[in-house]
Parts: C-alpha cells; structure tokens; sequence
C-alpha cells in the first residue's frame, strides 16, 4: 500500500478519525472548519463526515440596505459532505492521457465492495472515492490492475524522480523504433530474416498493450483501444502482414504518446498553479523566525516574505510593498498594496521583505478554492461532450460487430479470398477506432478552460463554457459590477435644526456591522467626524426598506426616499433630492421618531474598464442591461454614460424576474457580486461573479472573473465561441478522416498501417488544433 500521510494536527474533538485518504470539501461558501481542512493536493487524510467539525451549520444573517437591495454576511454552506456514514479518500493518479483513461479508472473502482461513489478529476489527476471503511488496499490493486499507478497527495513521500519517470516512459517506444528499424534493414538484405525480425517486434510490441488489454477488459472496460489493437496485430500475424503488425503497434505507441503530450500540456495551467505554493513559510513568534511547513500555518499567524518569495497563504499586509498577482488575475503588471489589505496566497513580493498576518485556514486560500472550483468544473460536463462518450461506449463494440460481418461475409457468401477480407476487416477495426472522436472535445474543453484561467477567468466546466458561447444579453448589476463598489458621502443636507456630525454619527449607529458598500460609506465619514461611534440596540433590517434601530430611546432610521411619507420631507429636501438622483447619487432620508433630521447624498465611481467592456461585448453582437436596485434617476445616469439600458428599484425578487423575462427571450448572462445577485445568476442562463464579491456569489456563479475586470466578459464569451467552433472542427475531422478510409477500406485501397495512421493523425490533428486554444491571448 502507498503510504499516506494522517493529520494529526486536529484540535477540536477528531483526533482519532482519521484514516488514509483525504477528505475533500467540495465548493462551499465558505470555508471548512479547519481542523479538516490540510491543504489539498499536498497532505493526505480523512475525517468521518459525522465528527462535528466536518458539518459547518448555516447561518446566513441578511440586511435590507437604504437603496432597497438585500445584503448579508454569508454563513458556512453545507459543503456537499459525503453520503451519510461514509469516509472521502483521495489519491494523485499517474499514467492518465485522456478523459477515457478517467472513466476506466472509474470503472475499476466503482465495483469494489464499500464503495459508494468514484470519481477521477481528470483536471487536477485525482482519484476520490466514498467508502464505508478504508479499502485503501483493495483500491490500489484496482488500479493498479487496471494499469495506472497510485500516489500519495503528500509531496515529501513523493520524491522527484523526473528523469527516471521520462526514461521509463519512453523507453517501449525507443525500443520498438530501435527494433523496427533493424527488422526493415535486415528485411531489405534478406527477406527471410526481416519475416522473423517483423513477428519478434510485433510480439515485443504487443504484449504490453495485450497487458493492458487484458487489464481493461478484468476492470470492466472490454472495448477500449487496447483490445482493438492487440485483435489487429494478431490477426495481421495470422494472415502474415509481420510488417504491418509492427508498424500498427509504433503508430498506436506514438499515438498515445501524443495524447499523453495534449493531456500534459492541458494541465499544465492546473499545475502551474499548484506549484504556487510553497512547502514551507518562515513564521515570526515572539520576534524570532523559524521556518514551518505550510500546512502548520493558522490565522492571525505573522509570517515574513522575502522579495521574490511567494505568498503561502491568503494574508493581511503590515507595510507597504508590492506584488505580483499574474498568476492569478493575469495582471501584468505588479500591484502596490498598502497595509491593511489582502494579498491572495500565490502572489510574489516584488521589492521588499514584507511581514503578513496569515487570514485563511490551511486549504481555504485563494489558490486552494480556485482548485476546489477547478475540481468541480472537471464534473460539469458539456453535452455534447457527455453524449459523445456515451455514444463511444456502443460505437466500439458495433465497429468489432461490423469488422467481423466484413471478415466472414464475403468469403462465405460470395467465395472470396479469406485473407483478403480478413485483412480488409481488420483495417476497419482500426478505421473504426473511436480515439479521435472521443478526445476531440474533452480536448478543446480542457484547452478553453486552461486559456480562460490564464486571462484570470475561472469557469466551471464544460457545460458553462458551452453555455457561454450562445450568451446574447448580458445582464449587470450595477454597484460592485458596473461601479467600484465603494461609493463615498458627497454631500448632507440637515434638517429640523440638526447638525451634520448627529446625523451621521446616528446613521452609522443602525448601520454598524452591515458590510453593504453604502452602509460602509457612512461608517467611514460618520468616523471621520466622531472617532467614538453611538452605539444602537435593537438594530434590525426593514424588507425593501432600510434599516432601524434605538439610540438613547429613540427609533432612528435609515431609509430610501421612497420609502418615506411624502408628509415628512419639505418640499425644499424633496427638490434637493432629485437634484442629487439625476446626477447619478445615491439618497437616503436619517430619520429621528418620524422626523427626518437630515439627508445624506453618496455616488459610486464607474470601474475604469466600464465602457470599453461594453464596447466589446457589443463588437460580438452581444447586448447588455442593467439591473439595480437603486433609484431610476441615479441608475438612468450610470445607464447614459455606459449607453445600455436599464431596470431600476429592483429587489432580489425582481431581480429574478427580469432575468427570467430577459432569458425567455434570448439566452442571458448575469453579472454580480453580491449575495442580492445570487438568485438572479441562477436563473440566467449562466451566472458570472466579479471576483471581489461574495463567497455566496462566487459559490452561485457558473464563472467568475478572478481579475475582477470586466474586460474579461468579451474575453470569456470570444474564448467560449472559439472552443466551440473548435469543437465542431476536431469532430467533423475525426469523423470525415473516418468516412473516406471507411470506402477505401472496402474498397481495398487502405493498408493496416495507413488505418493507424489515420486514426493517430486524427487524433494527433484534433490535439493540435485543440491546443491552439492556449494560445489564446486575447485582453
């Protein structure tokens, strides 16, 4: 059994419940309790979903804001734990070259006694399973059965042996070439020799792939390309094309070792990004430094970061300095982070040593949940990509029906030569031979993902990149998403004797703890004003309305204007108040016992990227609106300057429905990042979260924007088009490759050999033009 690391470093009454494996808390919205949270594809271990810091409970607090929209602090989601009683493994698998080899693993495993569920994220070579007790052993054997190797997630018990893998890798096909150039040159001086020389290639040629063969059929997959090809080259020995056996084994051994390439390179995204990173972090304590693994690592932890180190956890910096973030937004250019912010784990400090405060758990970093959301894609599979794999599964075996038809037909019908039809027959086996097919668009899929991540967007899965591609109207909300999100108070008009500093400071009494951008926005001035906040008792939410609660005895409010008894606003404070609106700010009426004490005006900057964003979107005959729920004249401001229409003083509710109006009509994309957009994004046709946003947002979404730019909407919708005319293309190659050999087949115009090549070129073809997807550079 391949030894796997145990955590022991639980604190809070799970000691003593683990097992080998890894327990995977698939995407929530927020973190895992982190006694069960090591950090994923490193450490190695398992937890019973019942302990109890294995089930966060959910609690979701919500606050009506001034401008009508909902807004509230994300509680721990139910982390979609294993089936009941049930233990989560996981393993790093080797040897995988396509989605295939994925669903032969699966195969292997799914029928093992204990096991309830096996799934092989091909994305990030990881095999978990749900088990009611450690089957540990019976799982390696399994796979490794089914010829793939299992290793530890934990790096230090895998140490590199690069150089040895790649010799072992390649070596078969050295040989193979080695052997079947000399059989041609022996063959070339004496004919008789060059026979033997053909038969004892094709042999050593073909007993690792009968092995494999064998292997497949034991784990439940009797009609993968192995068995094909070891049927070819028997039946090419009996009918004594020696020649032909070896050359179709040399074609299928570079074959596969191009799909390995395709396979490689299409991680390598993945990878880059796991290899972020680092083992190890120097932690400060008590003024001295010591050096830790990254998993030992806990928030509120200071750390030091050398320039030119990586970030080995998400962290709040103390002194000013610089970052790279390209890896995770594909910014560029280094950003200046001034103390108090948040760096994402995997940034690299630039010019200085700098000193952090670590903010997130072991397995809850920026990197970790981008790999989470990267697992999760690998299940969401395009349709077109599910039915191609389900039509392979009946595909291969009718082709073996057919060939054999092809075989025994003529000979018994019409009297025709055995051989000849033995070997037509056997040419259309490898003709029918469905590689290219059933690669051609898990590998533009996979392609598209990987380019998409390099631009710093983050979609999740193939039915979302599939869904992309035929998006029309763009729906956006509009503060977080169309603007900065961090709105400023320009202006307070007082009322009824008031001052500006008591209508403040009770503002910001009822609007302590909300994390609204506009609650924020009077906080900050009410602070300026009065470093000693009032504190309010009985703060609660009014639905669609604002916010209340009591100071000193008395009920103050927050409130919409529209919300407000026409009775208690002046005519003057009423004028005031649309002045404000139709220069695009944002209102609300501080209200003392029914009286309103004064006015407060704030106004949001539009990001940077607004307009040229939806510049692009229109240059790709995509149209866009706006919904919000703030004002009609502050939203028709915004709406002018961006040139989009617009739907105003909508709450969630109606959020949902003009979504749901808007999709009817054409296939619509929501953008948002609030809590408030999250039931809007499910019922679009795809969800997009800025990446500021909520966890709630992110966790609803079916793409995110992890460079938080909107430039990056045209760049997801192009990137989603092209792979889907890739897609088209790979099948109509892999398909027409597949109709013109079939006729000379018959015809008797195609050799075995030149069948393997039609269908590894075809394979290799749909793998080249996939892979122009990652060259995709579009900004």
């Amino acid at each position: 059994m391949i030894p796997l690391q145990k955590n022991t470093g639980c604190t809070c009454g799970c000691q003593g419940k683990r097992a080998p494996g890894l327990h995977i808390n698939k995407i929530s919205a927020v973190a895992p309790a982190p006694c069960c949270s090591d950090k994923p594809a490193v450490a190695a271990s398992a937890c019973a979903s019942t302990d109890s810091c294995c089930a966060p409970k959910t609690s979701e607090h919500s606050h009506t804001t001034a401008d009508g929209t909902l807004e509230g602090s994300p509680g721990e989601d139910d982390p979609s734990a294993p089936l009941s009683g049930n233990q989560q493994y996981s393993w790093r698998v080797e040897g995988m070259d396509c989605p295939a080899c994925a669903r032969k693993i699966e195969n292997a495993v799914s029928g093992l006694n204990g096991v309830s569920r096996a799934k092989v994220l091909f994305a990030t070579e990881k095999l978990v399973i749900d088990a009611s007790h450690d089957i540990s052993q019976n799982v390696l054997h399994a796979v490794t059965g089914a010829g793939f190797t299992l290793q530890s997630l934990d790096k230090t018990q895998n140490p590199p042996a690069q150089d040895a893998s790649l010799l072992k890798e390649y070596l078969p096909l050295i040989a193979l070439s080695a052997l079947m150039l000399l059989s041609w040159i022996l063959d070339i001086f004496n004919p008789q020799a060059g026979e033997i020389a053909f038969i004892a290639t094709t042999l050593v040629g073909l007993w690792p792939v009968l092995l494999q063969a064998i292997r497949q059929t034991r784990s439940g997959s009797p009609f993968a390309i192995e068995t094909l090809m070891s049927i070819a080259a028997l039946g090419a020995l009996f009918i004594g094309a020696t020649a032909e056996a070896a050359m179709v084994l040399l074609l299928f051994m570079i074959g596969e070792r191009l799909e390995s390439f395709a396979a490689s390179r299409a991680r390598s995204g993945v990878k880059a990004l796991m290899a972020l990173i680092p083992d190890t972090a120097v932690r400060v304590i008590d003024g001295k430094t010591e050096s830790v693994p990254v998993a030992s690592l806990r928030p509120g932890d200071i750390i030091e970061i050398a320039a030119g180190g990586r970030l080995p956890a998400d962290a709040v910096l103390h002194s000013a300095a610089s970052f790279d973030e390209s890896a995770l937004t594909g910014e560029s250019v280094p950003v200046e982070r001034l103390p108090g912010e948040k760096v994402p784990a995997g940034s690299l400090c630039v010019d200085r040593l700098a000193r952090l405060e670590v903010a997130s758990a072991p397995g809850n970093s920026a990197i970790d949940r981008i790999l989470q959301l990267i697992e999760e894609a690998d299940e969401r599979r395009a349709p077109i990509e599910r039915f191609l794999d389900t039509f392979s599964r009946y595909y291969t075996p009718i082709i073996m029906l057919l060939s054999l038809l092809v075989i025994i037909i003529p000979p018994l019908a019409m009297g025709l030569s055995w051989e000849t039809w033995i070997y037509r027959g056997l040419t259309l086996l490898l003709i029918g031979c469905p590689c290219a097919l059933v690669i051609s668009t898990p590998a533009a899929i996979t392609s598209g993902l990987a380019a998409a991540t390099r631009q710093g967007a983050l979609i999740k899965g193939g039915a979302a990149l599939e869904q992309l591609a035929l998006i029309e109207t763009v729906a956006l909300d509009k503060t977080g998403t169309l603007t900065e999100g961090k709105p400023e108070v320009t202006d307070v008009l007082v009322l009824n004797g008031a001052s500006e500093g008591e209508v403040l400071s009770l503002a910001a009494a009822v609007e302590e703890g909300s994390h609204h951008p506009l609650a924020q926005a009077i906080l900050a001035r009410a602070k300026a004003h009065n470093p000693l906040p009032i504190t309010a008792q009985d703060r609660r939410a009014l639905a669609g309305s604002g916010v209340e609660g009591i100071v000193s005895g008395r009920k103050i409010q927050v409130l919409a204007p529209k919300r407000v008894e026409e009775s208690a606003l002046s005519a003057a404070a009423t004028t005031q108040i649309a002045g404000w609106e139709s220069t695009g700010k944002t209102v609300v009426v501080v209200m003392q016992d029914a009286q309103a004490i004064g006015l407060v005006a704030m106004q949001d900057r539009l990001r940077d990227d607004a307009v040229d964003a939806l510049r692009s979107l229109k240059a790709l005959g995509v149209s866009a609106v706006m919904l919000t729920g703030d004002n009609p004249r502050a939203a028709k401001t915004i709406a002018d300057r961006l040139g989009i229409d617009f739907r105003a003083g909508l709450l969630p509710a109606d959020k949902v429905s003009a979504v749901t109006e808007l999709n009817a009509m054409k296939p619509v994309a929501m953008v948002g990042d609030g809590i408030n957009d999250a039931p809007a994004m499910k019922a679009a046709t795809i969800g997009i979260a800025m990446g500021s946003g909520t966890d709630v947002a992110l966790e609803t979404a079916d793409a995110a924007l992890t460079h938080n730019r909107l430039s990056g909407l045209a760049q997801m919708i192009s990137l989603s088009r092209a792979t889907r005319a890739n897609i088209r293309q790979n099948i109509t190659i892999a398909l027409g490759l597949k109709a013109i050999f079939l006729v000379t087949t018959i015809m008797g115009l195609t050799g075995l050999w030149l069948a393997v090549l039609a269908d590894s070129g075809a394979t290799a073809l749909v793998t080249a033009n996939a892979l122009r997807l990652l060259r995709n550079k579009s900004r």
